[in-house]
């Protein structure tokens, strides 16, 4: 099998390191035992190349032969049709993964990222803009902690679901936002603690640091 290619970006500030979006393919493709190289494009210069592949100018794109995938959602289920490690074969398991999956992105993350935005910008919790943003993520927490109590992982087996599930919790507690969650945290710490996430996560930071 050829090599997939991960390309990102080849270098970002230190805030955002070990949070771009590239992390959650490459610990999709390390969790599937999966060959991949990454290759750069510049942080600076968004050229006509890079919007050929990812129309917005960010990254993570996921080349697949002469196939070429942009969006993490898309790029896990496509990862996750090619190996059992990523996603059940069995229709329910099929349709539960891809259901988590995009609740992990249509439903938690759409909470998750503006508030984090908003704490990466040290806004007060007294600033009347920051209270719905608080109130929509603890809803999604507060629904998310007894599916999270009851199972190990959302789809049965480990799955993309989890990698992109878990992803998302990991930006909110980088801002102890999970301290009234104790079973998304658990989950979170669980699904960070596997191989996977911290070779992922260890080649990016090397990755940006080497640029510097």
């Amino acid at each position: 099998m050829a090599d997939f290619v991960v390309t990102t970006f080849d270098w970002v500030p230190k805030t955002p390191r070990g949070l771009v979006r590239d992390l959650r393919v490459r610990w999709a493709l390390e969790e599937a035992g999966l060959p991949y190289r990454v290759e750069s494009v510049p942080f600076g210069d968004r050229k006509a190349g890079h919007l050929a592949h990812q129309p917005f100018g960010q990254v993570p794109w996921l080349v697949d032969g002469n196939i070429s995938i942009f969006e993490t959602g898309a790029i896990l289920l496509h990862l996750g049709e090619r190996s059992a490690a990523l996603m059940p074969a069995d229709p329910r398991g099929r349709s539960d993964t891809i259901a988590w999956l995009f609740a992990a992105l249509n439903s938690v993350e759409m909470a998750s990222l503006p508030w984090a935005l908003l704490m990466f910008a040290n806004v007060p919790a007294d600033t009347p803009s920051r209270k719905p943003l608080d109130d929509f993520l603890k809803l999604r927490l507060q629904r998310m902690e007894p599916v999270l109590s009851q199972r190990d992982w959302l789809a049965g087996p480990f799955s993309v679901a989890d990698i992109a599930m878990a992803d998302v919790l990991r930006l909110v507690d980088r801002f102890d936002g999970l301290a009234d969650h104790p079973a998304c945290r658990t989950y979170m710490t669980r699904a960070t603690a596997r191989p996977a996430f911290a070779k992922a996560h260890a080649d990016q930071m090397a990755h940006f640091a080497a640029a510097d």
